[in-house]
Order: structure tokens, then C-alpha cells, then sequence
């Protein structure tokens, strides 16, 4: 069956080829399957129908799966044979049709209904043949296939670097009523009925072998209270709940995969495009950590629960064109050092994104370093700011210049773009490396967490607005990729802006719904009920990004 490629797997990003870390190659191509997760509720919840595969099985031998195969051409063909929803996508009804093809020979499981609108038994079952035409029996036999009772769950779509791939639907159904499942005990082996967190109990525990995408899905399974649950939040939209083709990086010397929400999944993208696994994600401190051959990230050693993993410096440029150093972080001497060895010692430019005191306090230090002093750059600190973060730049930048590294009939050019970015600091700048489409955006986006609004320096409306202009600076510049102060790289660019828009604006809504219940309530009361998500080891901080949007729904009402 023919379907058009998913977005999922087309490289958006306007990187430069040239500035790419690793070669190009083709991923497999992809082959149509279709997947059944069939459920039934129990005392304790819901249960799903799990099977061993083959230990000779030409993909994942040995693994538990849920039942399914392949989607060939008399699934769509057996159309006129099923019952379908008004909104039921041709699509999605030959996935079913698949499904529940798949159950049939692989379980002796058959979703299927007489003319009268029972649901078949056993003994309905017990006179078919699992290796015989299956639509052509169920025709014969008057039989209705229930295409209209198994729903889309999910979307997977097999990471690049496998040899083997697939494009499949995860689907979802009830068990009928008074059949077992047997195994066919060829391809398909011990079913078996579990909870979702039993199934990864056992497969944390090392007694259960199973996928990355099974895990994950039975991880989201897990939070629904019955099969009614599951079955209602996809009849919703008649659409998968999500879709994923997973990227895997190194933490710790073994393979990681993760999906697109996930913190590394966009660092992936970016230093491993077509899905080799290469990227080391391990957070280190001791030496640079290529994401291009033109950018270098070192990470500060000061992580905490302002910082993280730490504050990081970037270096944009080449040995020919020479560096310039974004945020050098704090007055870490062997931090500083090591990030001018990293430019071999030709660094022509630092520009610090805002004055706070792990991002511009190793511009000075850096400096010294250097043979051919570079001039330090950036906004300077407003006299909203506190005194620790006091910061002066030898020249204050412009909004919109353009900063460059080479000559404009040079091959290879790198040029940053200024964009001024109030919000989190009044002196708050952001830059774009316009050749690969890059923003880099010191504490304004944040990987992991959302930045701290603190008045009177910081202020939520400057934020709010300078969220829409990073938003339009990414359609004017095919911006795919964000590299915060703090965090790994993340992808889907305005996505991630406008995800964090949402959020900010429904934590909004939160603080007016508890200023209108509690009207003369405190900061304390406020940010208790306001911020009841968050855990009150980290209130105090919250306390001053409330108060910035105190002061902007006042400002507001004004």
C-alpha cells in the first residue's frame, strides 16, 4: 500500500551540508505495518495482549509485541466487508482491516460481527483457517469485519539508523467477549495478559524484552482508568494521540532513543540527521562538544537548579575564520581556558547575551587570553538589574546588525544576527547564525524548564513579546533550531516558541483564577495555588515570575 512520506522524516533544517558533522546516507526505506493493542479491563485496570516473538525472527526476535504484520493490498481490498465510522479514513479503515487480518492468524483473536450484529465465538472461529485467504472466509461466511471498533492510538515510524523499517499505526480495540487467544506458536508465542506496569516492571527487572516504541506506549497507556478511556480520547479526533520516529544518541556508552518531546531528541536531529548514532549526550565540563563543524558548545562546570547541567558557552566559526565566543559564562578560570583552546586561541569577537552572573563574568578573563584582544559585545545592564550582574560591553550592540566572520565573497561565512530580547533581562539579546538557520538564545528558551521572569530587570510582557519576535525571526530566517544558555539543542523551533507561549499563558490564566479566589491573598498564598504543579522546594523562585505577571495583568487592567 502506497502512503505519502511522513513530515516526521523530512529534514527540515536549513543546516548547511558542508557544516555537518557526519556523511549523508539514505535510511532504509519504510514498509506499511499495522500493530493491535486489544484491551480488557480487570479489577486492577486495564490489561493489554502481549506475545513473544520468535528467537528466529527476522525483526526483534524474542521481543514481547503487541499482534500485527504487515498491510498488503486485500486489507484495502476488504473494505466492503467491514463496518466503518462516519469518520473513518479509507486509510485508517485498511489499517484495522490489518489488524484485526493479524490477530486472526497470529492469535486466533477475530473482531468480526453476523448480520444480526452479534460478535463471533469461538466456535465461529474454530471453522476458519488461519492460513487460508482470510477476507475471502469471512465473505463466504457472511461475516462483518469490525474495522468500526479498533481505533488509532498512535504513530510510530522505525528510527533511521535500523536496517529494517516500518511505518505503523498502533491501533487499539476491546477484546470480544468469549474467545482465547492462542498462539499460532510459528512467529507468535505465550500470550499473555498484563497491566501496563507490570509489563514494565518486568521489563525494567530484565525479564520481559520489548521495543522502544511498546515501552512508550505502554507508558502513556498507563494513566487511563479503563478501556472506555482509551477508546474515547481517540474516537476525539479520529487521529493518532501522537507520533514519533524516535532518534538515539550515547549516555553512558550505551544507546538512548527518544522522541520528539524529549529534551536531546532535537541535539539528534541536528548532529545526526539521518539517524546515525554518534552524538555523545552526556553532560561534560572538560572539553568542547562539537554540534557542527563551524559550532562548539562547552559547558560550564556550575550546574544547579538555576543553571542545570550548566551554562553554556558556544563558539561559532572555523580555524579559518577564526571564533567568536557566545556567553564565556562565569569567572571560571579553567572554564575560560578551556574554552580559548578550543578556538585555538583566535577568538575575534565575545558576545554576551545578557549580564547575569554565569554568562558575562568570563568575558574579561577570555579576553586576556587572547594575542589580538577581541572586543567584548553585547547590551549593557539596565539600572533595573542587581548588582551582581552588572555588565558593560566594550561596544553596545544593535538590534538587527549583523555580526560576521569572513568576507562576503568568501566560500564559507558565519553571520550572526543581534536580535534585542528583553523579558528575562532588560539587556537580553538573542542571535541567529543566519547560513544554518540557528537561534542561539541565552536564558530567553531554555531546554528542561521554563526561564525565571524576575522584576524589575525581567519583565513578563517584554517576554511575552519577545517570544513573537523570535517566533517571526524564524519564519524570515527557516530557523529549525534553538541552542539555550542552559540544555541541549532543541528542534521544531517556532513549535518550541509557541509551546512555550502556551504554557506561559496558561500559567497565566492559573494566577488570575487564584488573584479572583483569594483577592487579598499574599504572594505565599498566591504562589502555592498558582504554581501547585511545581515542587515548593522551587516556590521562591516561582514567587518572582508570579510577580511578574501580577505586575503585567496590572499593568493590563490599567
Amino acid at each position: 500500500m502506497q502512503k505519502k512520506p511522513s513530515v516526521l522524516l523530512q529534514n527540515q533544517a536549513m543546516t548547511r551540508p558542508s557544516q555537518l558533522l557526519y556523511p549523508q546516507r539514505e535510511p532504509a526505506p519504510l514498509r506499511s505495518a499495522a500493530t493491535v493493542l486489544l484491551l480488557r479491563d480487570s479489577a486492577h485496570g486495564i490489561e493489554v495482549l502481549m506475545t513473544r516473538r520468535s528467537a528466529s525472527a527476522s525483526f526483534a526476535p524474542g521481543a514481547y509485541v503487541f499482534p500485527g504484520g504487515g498491510i498488503d493490498e486485500a486489507d484495502a481490498l476488504a473494505h466492503p466487508i467491514s463496518a466503518r465510522r462516519p469518520t473513518q479514513s479509507d486509510l485508517h479503515l485498511t489499517q484495522a482491516l490489518a489488524a484485526i487480518r493479524e490477530s486472526f492468524e497470529e492469535l486466533g483473536v477475530l473482531l468480526a460481527r453476523h448480520p444480526d450484529g452479534r460478535h463471533v465465538s469461538s466456535d465461529d472461529i474454530a471453522l476458519l483457517d488461519r492460513h487460508q485467504p482470510f477476507s475471502v472466509q469471512c465473505r463466504a461466511r457472511g461475516l462483518q469485519l469490525a474495522g468500526d471498533e479498533v481505533f488509532v492510538l498512535a504513530h510510530w515510524i522505525t528510527d533511521r539508523d535500523l536496517p529494517r523499517r516500518f511505518d505503523v499505526p498502533f491501533l487499539v480495540a476491546r477484546m470480544p467477549e468469549g474467545q482465547t487467544p492462542v498462539a499460532d506458536e510459528s512467529e507468535q508465542f505465550e500470550p499473555v495478559w498484563l497491566h501496563p506496569a507490570q509489563a514494565l516492571a518486568r521489563h525494567e527487572a530484565g525479564t520481559l524484552f520489548m521495543l522502544f516504541p511498546t515501552v512508550r506506549t505502554l507508558q502513556r497507556l498507563q494513566p487511563y482508568a479503563d478501556v472506555d478511556a482509551v477508546l474515547t480520547a481517540c474516537a476525539e479526533t479520529d487521529e493518532p494521540l501522537w507520533t514519533s520516529c524516535p532518534r538515539a544518541g550515547l549516555l553512558q556508552g550505551h544507546q538512548a532513543r527518544y522522541m520528539e518531546h524529549e529534551a536531546p531528541f532535537g541535539e539528534l536531529q541536528l548532529t545526526s540527521p539521518d539517524g546515525q548514532i554518534v552524538h555523545t549526550l552526556d553532560w561534560q565540563t572538560d572539553k568542547p562538544v562539537a554540534l557542527l563543524k563551524n559550532v562548539m558548545r562547552l559547558t560550564a562546570p556550575n550546574p544547579g537548579v538555576m543553571t542545570g547541567p550548566g551554562t553554556n558557552s558556544y563558539l561559532i566559526g572555523d580555524a579559518r575564520t577564526g571564533y567568536i565566543a557566545i556567553d564565556p559564562g562565569p569567572a571560571d578560570a579553567d572554564h575560560v581556558n578551556r574554552l580559548w583552546q578550543a578556538a585555538g586561541g583566535d577568538i575575534r569577537m565575545i558576545v554576551c547575551t545578557h549580564s547575569h552572573a554565569d554568562h558575562s563574568p568570563g568575558a574579561r578573563p577570555l579576553q586576556a587570553l587572547c594575542a589580538v584582544k577581541p572586543p567584548i559585545l553585547g547590551l549593557p545592564s539596565q539600572a533595573t538589574a542587581r548588582a551582581n550582574s552588572v555588565f558593560t560591553p566594550e561596544r553596545a550592540l544593535v538590534h538587527g546588525e549583523l555580526l560576521r566572520l569572513g568576507q562576503p565573497g568568501d566560500e564559507v561565512t558565519h553571520t550572526l544576527k543581534v536580535l534585542h530580547t528583553p523579558g528575562h533581562a532588560a539587556n537580553h539579546i538573542c542571535l541567529v547564525l543566519l547560513e544554518d538557520g540557528l537561534l542561539f538564545s541565552g536564558d530567553h528558551i531554555l531546554n528542561g524548564s521554563t526561564t525565571v521572569v524576575d522584576p524589575p530587570d525581567g519583565d513578563m510582557t517584554d517576554y511575552l513579546d519577545s517570544l513573537t519576535l523570535l517566533s517571526q525571526a524564524c519564519d524570515e530566517h527557516q530557523i529549525n533550531f534553538i541552542l539555550p544558555a542552559h540544555g541541549h539543542v532543541l528542534g521544531n523551533a517556532k513549535g518550541a516558541i509557541a509551546h512555550l507561549r502556551a504554557h506561559r499563558l496558561r500559567r497565566e490564566a492559573k494566577v488570575i483564577n487564584v488573584m479572583q479566589a483569594l483577592p487579598q491573598g499574599s504572594m505565599d498564598d498566591w504562589v502555592a495555588r498558582a504554581y501547585d504543579d511545581v515542587d515548593p522546594g522551587l516556590w521562591p523562585v516561582a514567587k518572582r515570575s508570579l510577580l511578574a505577571h501580577v505586575q503585567r495583568l496590572q499593568s493590563l487592567a490599567l
